[in-house]
């Protein structure tokens, strides 16, 4: 049993499913960032490790066409933290709200054993890209690379060194390629888990399957935390969202198309 889609499944609310739910014309997400479980204060300074809580929070902001407007902020902190800790992670957090013009309107804090944090965002869109409305024929595809990732966090845990650019350290958003494009879209949403598992999120999503035409390795396909845009294209959109992907300077891999298969995700899930 999975034990992450059975909780979710208890809640009723029609309004679970996608990044973050609509209300009207805002979007609220939420996502931890827990020591130990998402990072090891090993592998990141306390700056980069509240920036990049911000920004893998910001991402599904961005992923469903949304300008990001505010946030609120749960931290769990160590008692044993100096003065000069908490102004690293101020700078961390100041950072990426500044990058993305963010006001940080409030939060909890609570003393605790690791460093924890929950952030919700609160974006605001006219069109929101959801992850329901794929047809059959339409194309799938994905931006930038894909494995990155995996390799470098494979390489932490083997206690080496890994580039201080690296996107496991500082993800990169698509944020102006997703606004110019979404109404091109016809369903998307960030690689957060791994290509193969979050396909599988937008079969069930759209009961629907995929006939694949470019061979994707395993390392590439489930390696996580990508925050790369997974896109659903209507065919007859094919030449316009590629033209903005090159004007964007973006990579666009468009390696399937849906259709009434019975997709099967190849990937281990490791929520829980």
């Amino acid at each position: 049993m999975n034990k992450e889609d059975y909780f979710i499944s208890l809640f009723k609310s029609k309004k679970i499913g996608d990044d973050g739910a609509v209300v009207g014309n805002y979007i609220y997400s939420n996502d931890a960032f827990f020591e130990n479980v998402h990072f090891k204060k090993e592998w990141l300074s306390l700056d980069q490790i509240a920036y990049k809580a911000m920004i893998v929070n910001i991402s599904d902001a961005i992923a469903m066409n949304a300008k990001p407007l505010y946030a609120l902020l749960s931290i769990a902190i160590p008692s044993t933290y100096s003065k000069n800790d908490l102004k690293l992670l101020h700078k961390g957090f100041k950072k990426a709200s500044k990058e993305f013009k963010i006001d940080i309107i409030g939060g909890d804090t609570i003393s605790n054993n690791k460093l924890d944090i929950s952030i919700t965002i609160i974006s605001k869109t006219k069109k929101p890209l959801l992850r329901t409305g794929i047809k059959k024929g339409d194309y799938l595809a994905y931006t930038g690379k894909l494995g990155g990732v995996k390799k470098d966090l494979d390489r932490l845990f083997e206690n080496k060194k890994i580039d201080k650019n690296s996107r496991f350290i500082k993800p990169i958003l698509r944020q102006k390629f997703i606004k110019k494009s979404a109404s091109f879209l016809r369903a998307g949403m960030d690689i957060s888990d791994g290509l193969f598992l979050d396909l599988e999120k937008l079969a069930k999503a759209n009961n629907i399957g995929f006939n694949f035409f470019k061979k994707i390795k395993k390392g590439k396909a489930c390696s996580g935390e990508e925050y790369e845009m997974l896109i659903a294209i209507d065919p007859k959109n094919i030449k316009k969202v590629k033209e903005i992907a090159k004007k964007e300077k973006i990579e666009l891999h468009i390696f399937a198309k849906a259709d009434q298969s019975i997709y099967k995700n190849r990937c281990l899930k490791n929520h829980f």
